[in-house]
Order: C-alpha cells, then sequence, then structure tokens
C-alpha cells in the first residue's frame, strides 16, 4: 500500500499545487469567455471551446512562421508575445464570426435554439479542423521557452509554469478592470442588466454583444496558446474537454461572475491535482491520470446539485 497522503512529503504538497495552479489558470481564462457571455445574453457558448482551440492554432502558426525550434534568444520572447496577439485576434475574429450567424438571428428565439446553434457550431468547427485541415493528424507546439525552475524552499516551479501563471493572472486582471472601470465595460454590464433599458439609454446593444465576445475569445485565444507551450500537442478535437472543465469552473465560481469564473478555475485546477492522488489512498486503488477528468465532471455533477448557483450566486438581475 502506498504511504498515506497525510504523510506525503513536503515536496509532494508543492508540486501537486503549483500543477494545480498551472491548469487552473488555462481555465480559467477560458471560463471567463462563458460566464461574459452568459452574463450579457443568458447562453452557454458551446462553441467557446473550439474558439480557443482555433487561437492555440494560431500561435503555433506564428511560431512555425518565425522559426519554431530554430528561436532563441530574444526572438522567443517577441514570438511567444506575436503569437499571443495573433491567438487573441484570430479567436476573436472566429467569435465574432459566430455571433453574427448562427447568434445573432437567434436572440429572440426560445432559449433552447441558440443553445442548438452554439453545439453545432462546435461540431462544425472541431470535425472542420480535425478532418479537413488536419486529417486526425496533431501538431506539435516549438519547445522554445527556456528551462529551469525556482525554487522556494519546498517549492519548485518552472520558468514556463511562472510565466503561464503570471501572464494568465495579468490578463485575468486586465479584463477585469476593462469591464469595471471603462466606458465600453459599462456598456456591457449596461446590456447586461437589460437590452431595452440600454438602448432607450442611447447604448448600441450590438456592438456591447460583439465586444463580449471579443473579450471572451481573445482571453480563450491566450489560453490557446499557453496551453500548446505547456502542453505541446494540439489538435482539432483538442476544445472540447478544457472547454467543459472550463464550464464547470464557471458554473462552479457562478456564472455570469468575473472574480467566479477566476476562482472556480483555480479551485477546479487543484480539486484535480489532489483529487487523484487522494482516491488513489483507497487501498487496492491504482487510478490513472486520466481519471482527473473524472474527478471533474463528478464535481460539476455535485455543484449543480447542491449549489447550482454557484460560490459566487448573483442576485436576480445583477447577471454581469
Amino acid at each position: 500500500m502506498q504511504p498515506l497522503f497525510l504523510f506525503r512529503s513536503a515536496e509532494f504538497y508543492s508540486d501537486q499545487f503549483v500543477n494545480g495552479l498551472t491548469t487552473g489558470s488555462i481555465y480559467a481564462l477560458i471560463a471567463l469567455g462563458y460566464t461574459m457571455v452568459y452574463g450579457v445574453l443568458q447562453l452557454i457558448n458551446f462553441a467557446h471551446g473550439e474558439v480557443f482551440m482555433l487561437g492555440a492554432f494560431a500561435g503555433y502558426g506564428v511560431l512555425m512562421g518565425m522559426g519554431g525550434d530554430d528561436l532563441s534568444g530574444g526572438a522567443v520572447a517577441l514570438a511567444i508575445v506575436v503569437a499571443l496577439i495573433a491567438a487573441a485576434i484570430a479567436s476573436a475574429a472566429v467569435a465574432t464570426g459566430l455571433e453574427r450567424i448562427a447568434y445573432r438571428p437567434l436572440r429572440r428565439a426560445p432559449r433552447l435554439a441558440p443553445l442548438i446553434s452554439a453545439i453545432g457550431a462546435s461540431i462544425f468547427l472541431s470535425h472542420l479542423v480535425d478532418d479537413y485541415f488536419l486529417n486526425g493528424e496533431q501538431r506539435f507546439y516549438p519547445t522554445i521557452f527556456p528551462t529551469g525552475k525556482v525554487e522556494l524552499g519546498p517549492v519548485s516551479v518552472s520558468y514556463l509554469q511562472l510565466f503561464l501563471i503570471g501572464a494568465s493572472l495579468a490578463m485575468m486582471a486586465l479584463l477585469y478592470w476593462l469591464v469595471q472601470r471603462t466606458r465600453h465595460g459599462r456598456a456591457i454590464r449596461a446590456v447586461a442588466e437589460s437590452r431595452d433599458n440600454a438602448a432607450l439609454m442611447g447604448i448600441d446593444v450590438d456592438r456591447a454583444i460583439v465586444l463580449t465576445f471579443v473579450l471572451g475569445a481573445a482571453m480563450a485565444g491566450f489560453a490557446g496558446v499557453l496551453y500548446g507551450l505547456f502542453f505541446s500537442a494540439i489538435r482539432g478535437s483538442m476544445g472540447f474537454i478544457p472547454g467543459v472543465k472550463a464550464f464547470t469552473a464557471a458554473v462552479l465560481g457562478g456564472i455570469g461572475s468575473i472574480p467566479g469564473a477566476v476562482i472556480g478555475g483555480y479551485f477546479l485546477g487543484l480539486t484535480e491535482s489532489f483529487g487523484r492522488e487522494l482516491l488513489n489512498e483507497i487501498p487496492f486503488v491504482n487510478l490513472p491520470n486520466e481519471w482527473k477528468d473524472v474527478v471533474a465532471f463528478a464535481l460539476l455533477v455535485l455543484v449543480l446539485i447542491f449549489r447550482p448557483t454557484g460560490i459566487f450566486r448573483q442576485k436576480e438581475g445583477k447577471r454581469a
């Protein structure tokens, strides 16, 4: 039998904690798109995982075009910045197209109609990339990020993990500032309160909704590049699992709440990281790494049963 979880080493705890923060950062960035769109339109954008996937491929294309594995020195930093920007632009463009083609014509339709449209868009984009452009093959991000670790007592964080966590926090802080402190952010929040009242006040409702999709998609595009840098392999069907997990994070935090999506993402990442290890402490249980997905989806079921409004429960009429 393995040693009891409570008596594992400090290094074990610290490694699991850092791994949880790393994956949680990616979930949180993707979850922001779900929570923003739901806050404004009361719509679950199930094609958001594919927006994340396309951002990952846009970043991959930029990195390979700028030299791939041959990049070194200051060119690496420049290439990563350009890849992040390109991914944000590509994801935002796809999300804008989805809003205009798949969602806007159904804005006044029963709520089931745009949901079906979102699922259809998700399947279409996934198969378009996976079957038509890639023939079911994977692509691999170039290994260009500097290797090495930062040691702080028992805590060991690689340079890539440090960059991923720090960059994610910076992007989430920027989004929160844009929504809470700028004129365009106030327009988004006004539309979330009431589209009709916002229109009477002179706010361009369509522009505010498009901006909501653009901001959420940009976060997903950033997450796509960070995912590629960390996990390396990307493919057309890669958006489904992270997308569902990010949706879980948004529900966990209270869908419609930006801080809730962030906290839900980190909570889910840490739960995944520690959950499988806890289950493996049961005698005669030796679960593979894939069981972290079971932990995530079990958490979604429990949240929907016992706390369907999430941790940060929104007051009626306060959905953004």
